[in-house]
């Protein structure tokens, strides 16, 4: 991939078949009818699937490092897929305004696929899921033109491509793209049963509290001092901009946080605004996890979202919860109130609305378990150690 470029699937030779060509002699003249070309096939990608900590990111991440073309990216499949909603929101907002009042089809996708593969020519994401309709409906036709324009796409996925979606709202407009999927990349199964986060050294310093322990506030108070003695700032609040809106944190310092669970999980923020933080803080502290359980789909969602940005980011967490780490996910099972109004709301019932249950359990209990996995990593000594080596050599 070196040298790799997508030129000519981005621009399409035009070879008109039956063109005569006069081949050039001192005496001979003859004419023929010139072969057409076939096309070039682009280098298959890579999907990487398996249990949680099994080395996909890893492996992924060190292809990144060591491809040598400015025309590539790395990204977290949230993130990606935010910024493709960004691009088809802008790219609607720039419609004349006369056409938007009336009548008037556009669809977006297309040309967005088309301008990202303007801007790369290798794609690799982690975490690829899709756990929204609406990303669904986007993935196929937005991964046809890439895949056709020569984008070469590597992903880490927790699910086999045929799971994708499985269960899931219209899953049957979504199967032609894993059959796709299937076409352009080569699928790789990476499971040994070994989750190899959990074998990483603890940090010399403790950063999981269980709330009750005598003294736990005080530790963590104690190491938020110690941090902010090497910050330039005071503390106090810190406003962020999101997309328009000012989200705030009430304690900061510098490039620290310190949050209760509430602050981040208990209001209605997103993937944009975990982002933001994650680019303006590099040690963020969590105080006052409850258990978590099904019952608390919002807050637990906005959790797992969360820890997927704050890792792919390498922001280092200090943690108060209410249990261990390994009891700290709990299965309740069962429907909710609120499950069963989105059913009545959605005229589900029967098989239909058990397999949107069971699709909606089966994927916050696979974010569990990669939540779980990737926290083990932040208390690792070598988690912990980046950050500070990157501090280091800033100062």
């Amino acid at each position: 991939l070196k040298t790799y470029s997508q030129k000519i699937y981005l621009n399409p030779p035009n070879h008109s078949k039956g063109v005569s060509r006069q081949s050039q002699g001192d005496d001979v003249t003859s004419s023929r009818k010139e072969e057409p070309i076939p096309p070039l096939l682009p280098p298959k990608g890579l999907y990487i699937y398996g249990g949680v900590g099994t080395g996909k990111t890893m492996l992924m991440d060190l292809f990144h490092s060591h491809v040598e073309n400015g025309r590539k990216k790395r990204v977290h499949f949230n993130s990606f897929m935010l910024d493709v909603h960004k691009r088809i929101h802008r790219r609607k907002q720039s419609l004349p305004k006369r056409k938007l009042g009336k009548m008037f089809t556009y669809d977006p996708i297309s040309p967005v696929a088309m301008e990202i593969s303007k801007e790369i020519c290798l794609l690799c994401f982690d975490e690829f899921q899709v756990t929204d309709v609406a990303d669904a409906v986007i993935l196929k036709q937005l991964f046809e033109t890439l895949f056709k324009t020569g984008v070469v796409v590597v992903a880490t996925s927790n699910r086999a491509p045929e799971d994708l979606y499985k269960n899931g709202l219209q899953r049957d407009t979504f199967l032609p793209f894993i059959d796709m999927l299937k076409e352009f990349c080569h699928i790789v199964c990476l499971d040994s049963g070994m989750d190899y986060r959990s074998l990483d050294q603890p940090a010399a310093v403790k950063l999981y509290y269980l709330t009750g322990t005598p003294g736990a506030e005080a530790c963590i108070d104690a190491l938020f001092q110690e941090l902010a003695l090497t910050q330039k700032t005071a503390t106090g609040p810190r406003v962020l901009p999101v997309l328009g809106r000012d989200v705030t944190l009430e304690k900061t310092c510098g490039s620290i946080a310190d949050c209760t669970f509430d602050e981040l999980c208990g209001r209605p923020l997103g993937a944009s605004d975990y982002l933001e933080m994650a680019q303006t803080f590099d040690t963020v502290f969590i105080r006052h996890i409850p258990l978590l359980m099904l019952t608390l789909k919002d807050q637990v969602r906005r959790f797992t979202t969360l820890v997927d940005i704050f890792y792919d980011s390498k922001v280092r967490v200090v943690l108060l919860a209410a249990a261990p780490l390994d009891q700290l996910f709990l299965h309740s099972g069962g429907e909710d109130e609120r499950d069963r109004q989105l059913l009545d709301d959605l005229g589900l019932s029967g098989e239909a609305a058990n397999r949107l249950t069971l699709f909606t359990a089966e994927e916050e209990i696979f974010a569990f378990q990669r939540t779980v996995s990737r926290l083990k990593e932040m208390q690792s000594e070598s988690y912990w150690m980046q950050e500070e080596r990157r501090r280091l050599v800033n100062i």
